[in-house]
């Protein structure tokens, strides 16, 4: 007698790959072109926030719903929404999956999958500068070290698929711009 056992074809279970909705390859090779031929190009995002009380706060990001922030409770806030420190992580995921579904579809590869997750470890020793630790200077404050693992399947192989999360990383606009310093002003609104 045999261990294995034989499916009739009635028995028979069929596997469908169901693959991520695609973008326009053709539209993401024209805006390459334009980025090659015009490297100096920037656009510019804009966001207006507005406290709600206590440390919730809602930012208006074109025509899209508002995206609440708040503190958690034990930084006195009402934990009605993500932290800011979690809408930046939240942004940088973003940014890279992004990044990694236009990577691959330059590649052509077609992806089943993609889950990012992310760490950070930040530090607030000065308490927003409302008399902490303020002998801390601004590089002892706010993210110290992010990890990001990425979960991605397709139709290649996992090296090909591990090259994708790596271009992607090394040219993901949020990713560098937390890898470097930006000039960043503040002023008094008129």
């Amino acid at each position: 007698m045999s261990d294995t056992a034989t499916l009739s074809p009635a028995q028979t279970v069929k596997t469908v790959k169901t693959y991520l909705n695609p973008i326009d390859r053709d539209g993401l090779m024209v805006f390459a072109d334009k980025g090659r031929n015009n490297p100096a190009s920037r656009g510019t995002n804009k966001v207006h926030t507005v406290m709600d009380g206590q440390y919730r706060s809602l930012s208006q990001v074109g025509n899209h719903v508002p995206v609440v922030v708040d503190e958690p409770l034990h930084l006195f806030g009402q934990d009605t929404a993500p932290a800011p420190g979690e809408i930046v992580l939240s942004g940088l995921g973003g940014c890279l999956a992004v990044g990694i579904t236009a990577v691959a579809t330059w590649k052509q590869v077609k992806l089943t999958k993609i889950e990012i997750f992310l760490e950070g470890d930040i530090g607030n020793p000065a308490a927003w500068g409302a008399g902490g630790a303020l002998q801390k200077m601004p590089p002892e404050m706010g993210f110290q070290a992010i990890r990001v693992k990425v979960l991605v399947e397709g139709d290649a192989p996992r090296e090909v698929l591990e090259e994708i999360v790596h271009h992607a990383n090394f040219y993901s606009p949020v990713a560098n711009s937390m890898r470097n310093p930006i000039p960043m002003e503040i002023s008094l609104a008129d």
